[in-house]
C-alpha cells in the first residue's frame, strides 16, 4: 500500500473517471448547479483502498453492484442522504457511518462540505479475517446494518483506526514498504469494522463462549515466541489456535494474565531489550524498534519504560558505562 498523488478537479466527468478508476464505474450528477471541487486522496492494498473525498457540492452517485467488494463511507464533516435495496440512512459528521453490501445498486448524495473516508473492502480477505475471528468458514456475504453508530466507543475506534492507518501509511519515510506494520494496521482496521458494525455475525464474534484450552492457548503462544517478528494478528493467532478470538482472548487472561496481543507486545519487548544488551551502541535504538515491529517511536519508548522500568536509551547507557 503506497500513497497516491492528490487528484483534483472541477470537472464532472473527471471526477467520474477517477472514482471509476478507484473504485467502481458509476453514475455522478450534480443536484445545485455547482462547480465541483472535487479532491481524492487515496492508498490502495489487496485488502482495502482507504480515500479522503470530498466533491464540494450536491452531488449524487448512482453506484451498481459491486460483486467483489464492500464499501463503506466514515463521514468526516457534512452529511450524505444513501439507499440500497429499499433500505435508507443518513450519515453525519463523525456520529454516523454506512456499509454498502455487495450484491445491490446503491446511492449515495452528499452535501456540498461533505467529506468522508470512502473504504473499499475486497470480499475474499474480508471474509477470510472473519473466518479466521469466528474458527469457520464463512460461506455467505456478511450480512451489515446500512447505517451504523460512530459516535459509539466501537465506532470512535473504528474512525481511530482508519485515520491512523492513512495517517502512518501517508507519511514521508513511512511504514508503507514495511510489509510487517502495514499488515498490522490493516487487520486492526479489519477487525474493529466487523466488531463494530452489526452483521450477520455479530452473536459469534461476541459471544464469549468458553475460554480456550491451555493446549490451544499454547499452540498460540508459541507461535508467538517462535516468529515473533512475523505478521501476529488476534485472527491469524485464533486461526493457529483453533478457537475463536473471543475465546483466544479469555484464555489468555486467564492463562497469562494478558490479552493476546499484549503477549505479542512483551515478547517483542523482551527480544529489543536483549538486542540492546548485546549490541548497545552499535546499532540505533531506532532500527531496532523497527525491526520488532514498534513503528510509533513515542509509543514504544513509554512501552519499554513499563516494561522494564526506564527508557531504551538508558539500557545501552548502563551496557555502555559496564562495558
Amino acid at each position: 500500500m503506497t500513497p497516491r498523488p492528490l487528484l483534483s478537479t472541477h470537472d464532472l466527468e473527471e471526477a467520474q473517471h477517477y472514482i471509476t478508476d478507484v473504485y467502481i464505474p458509476h453514475d455522478l450528477q450534480t443536484r445545485d448547479g455547482r462547480t465541483l471541487d472535487f479532491k481524492l486522496r487515496y492508498l490502495r492494498s489487496e485488502r482495502l483502498t482507504v480515500g479522503h473525498l470530498v466533491y464540494g457540492a450536491d452531488a449524487e452517485l448512482l453506484v451498481p453492484p459491486m460483486l467483489d467488494c464492500y464499501h463503506m463511507n466514515l463521514t468526516l464533516s457534512g452529511q450524505t442522504m444513501v439507499a440500497q435495496k429499499g433500505r435508507r440512512a443518513a450519515t453525519q459528521a463523525r456520529q454516523r457511518g454506512v456499509l454498502f453490501q455487495p450484491d445491490d445498486p446503491f446511492t449515495v448524495r452528499w452535501s456540498p462540505e461533505a467529506t468522508q473516508y470512502a473504504v473499499k473492502l475486497p470480499r475474499r480477505p474480508l471474509e477470510a479475517h472473519l473466518s479466521k475471528l469466528i474458527n469457520r468458514p464463512v460461506e455467505r456475504p456478511i450480512g451489515f446494518d446500512l447505517g451504523f453508530d460512530l459516535a459509539s466507543p466501537g465506532g470512535q475506534s473504528l474512525l481511530s483506526a482508519v485515520n491512523y492507518l492513512r495517517v502512518e501509511l501517508s507519511r514521508p519515510g513511512g511504514i508503507s514498504e514495511m510489509p510487517l506494520a502495514r499488515d498490522h494496521l490493516e487487520s486492526l482496521v479489519l477487525t474493529q469494522l466487523l466488531l463494530t458494525i452489526p452483521n450477520t455475525f455479530t452473536d459469534l464474534l461476541s459471544t464469549p463462549g468458553q475460554p480456550a484450552q491451555r493446549g490451544n492457548v499454547r499452540r498460540a503462544i508459541d507461535m508467538i515466541e517462535t516468529n515473533p517478528q512475523a505478521e501476529l494478528s488476534l485472527a491469524d493467532l485464533a486461526a493457529a489456535a483453533g478457537v475463536t478470538g473471543r475465546q483466544l482472548q479469555r484464555g489468555f487472561k486467564e492463562a497469562v494474565g494478558m490479552s493476546p496481543m499484549a503477549y505479542v507486545r512483551a515478547v517483542r519487548l523482551d527480544r529489543v531489550h536483549a538486542e540492546l544488551l548485546e549490541g548497545a551502541g552499535t546499532v540505533p535504538v531506532t532500527d531496532v524498534a523497527m525491526r520488532w515491529g514498534f513503528f510509533h517511536l513515542s509509543r514504544f519508548a513509554q512501552q519499554y519504560r513499563e516494561r522494564f522500568g526506564h527508557l531504551p536509551s538508558e539500557t545501552v547507557r548502563r551496557v555502555l558505562r559496564h562495558s
